[in-house]
């Protein structure tokens, strides 16, 4: 397909936004997240009105994209292998206004998206967008709208909704996950483990003046924002709160950690849990492990900032070995690289994705990872396995993979007080979207015998 198109050649609008960030998705594999945020700080000017209705067209568009694609296809003489990115996505935002919403006139998503494509694309390609859009208008106005939840279900992968349901119990709970919102997701804020969080809502519902301010479900230390902008500006950022998904909280409270235990952040990432952990272990020692050593160049500042110390940091590619972590911690977090199809409410082009293929390496490396975690943690400590995903091949088979090499790892209840509300007795935890509010997570609790 082309190149990408010219963003200067008209006047930013919701649509043309919302357009800009689809073709980015298709052309860059762009995060739909990072290039909407981009993509509205460049058209500062909007509206907050038109900024919302380009974050609705932007992930609608995505979520449904194949159902789209196949409606659009129909109307095209030679298809679509030959539509070039640009003239792609103006095609697609106005067939998700045409097919999919209400109260948006057809005249209007049409027109616009013509005259995007002609800026960009010429006269050539505008003629035949206009002939696309109008045949896919008529056969709406003939057979009607399709309801948004339905789009998202046949836009599934396939093999993806059979095995969300696998793992989650039935096609009922499959169809529940793909379509729960809200997309995207609120902006969960998660506080240090000392600060009052009805404070903290009061608070920021006044210098947030309109948007919507929550208690998180799920974690005790979360407050959910919705249509607050850019939350960096507001008070208490980095020192009273982070930004941190209110799944991944729990996960971090998972590990249960106490005051004075030595605790391993295994794969700690952008460090969000390792503060977490930071302030649990506040007499203890919390030390750090990564792939990037980058990511861990950073974790020290952020870990201060919010009130805790870090010990040792560590280098170390456990898909190899152990590197030079040493043995006998008490507590150990494994969040494992994953599919992250637990993400897909901000990235919903991985509801389109053929997964299957990727799968075997993924359940490998994961289960290689946490044996090798897993053996740092000394006999009658707690090992703590997660992932953003669902799926059975990242979940309980990783689990039951790592046992076969780990003899001396077995399933344990959570300890941690704020897992028992949500898992009972349980020794593994699913957090789903259209029960707990947040993104999707695998999490097992084991212990090490010996």
């Amino acid at each position: 397909m082309g190149t990408r198109s010219n963003r200067n050649a008209v006047a930013a609008t919701a649509r043309t936004v919302a357009a800009q960030v689809v073709e980015r998705v298709l052309h860059d594999q762009a995060f739909a997240a990072a290039a909407l945020d981009a993509e509205l700080d460049r058209a500062a000017q909007l509206q907050t009105r038109d900024k919302r209705l380009a974050t609705e067209l932007t992930y609608g568009t995505l979520r449904v994209r194949v159902l789209l694609e196949k409606r659009i296809g129909r109307h095209a003489p030679r298809g679509l292998k030959s539509v070039d990115h640009a003239t792609l996505a103006h095609l697609l935002v106005a067939s998700y206004q045409l097919l999919v919403l209400e109260k948006i006139p057809a005249f209007a998503a049409v027109s616009e998206a013509v005259d995007g494509v002609r800026a960009g694309r010429g006269e050539g390609m505008a003629r035949f967008a206009n002939a696309v859009l109008r045949k896919l208008a008529h056969e709406v106005e003939t057979t009607g709208r399709v309801p948004l939840q339905q789009a998202v279900v046949e836009s599934v992968h396939p093999w993806l909704l059979s095995r969300i349901g696998q793992a989650l119990g039935s096609v009922e709970q499959a169809r529940d996950y793909v379509t729960a919102g809200p997309w995207p997701p609120a902006v969960c804020l998660r506080l240090r483990m000392r600060e009052d969080r009805s404070s903290w809502l009061g608070r920021l519902a006044q210098e947030v003046d309109g948007a919507q301010v929550e208690a998180g479900r799920a974690s005790p230390l979360c407050v959910c924002l919705q249509g607050a902008g850019q939350v960096a500006r507001l008070s208490g950022h980095g020192t009273h709160w982070i930004v941190q998904e209110e799944g991944s909280q729990v996960v971090g409270l998972a590990l249960g950690a106490r005051p004075t235990d030595r605790v391993l952040d295994a794969c700690a990432g952008r460090g969000n849990k390792t503060t977490l952990l930071a302030e649990q272990a506040h007499h203890g020692t919390v030390d750090a492990a990564d792939l990037y050593d980058a990511k861990l160049r950073t974790l020290r500042g952020q870990v201060e900032a919010m009130g805790g110390q870090l010990g040792a940091s560590y280098g170390v590619d456990w898909s190899a070995g152990t590197g030079d972590v040493p043995e006998g911690y008490d507590r150990v977090l494994v969040d494992a690289p994953c599919s992250g199809i637990g993400t897909i409410r901000r990235r919903p082009d991985l509801l389109t994705r053929d997964l299957k293929g990727a799968l075997p390496g993924l359940q490998q490396l994961q289960a290689t990872v946490l044996a090798h975690a897993a053996s740092r943690c000394r006999p009658g400590g707690r090992v703590v396995y997660s992932v953003c995903s669902v799926l059975q091949e990242e979940a309980e088979a990783v689990v039951e993979r790592a046992r076969a090499q780990c003899p001396w790892l077995r399933p344990a209840p959570f300890d941690a007080p704020e897992l028992v509300s949500l898992a009972g007795e349980a020794t593994s935890l699913r957090l789903v979207p259209h029960v707990h509010g947040t993104d999707g997570y695998f999490v097992a609790s084991l212990e090490r015998t010996r």
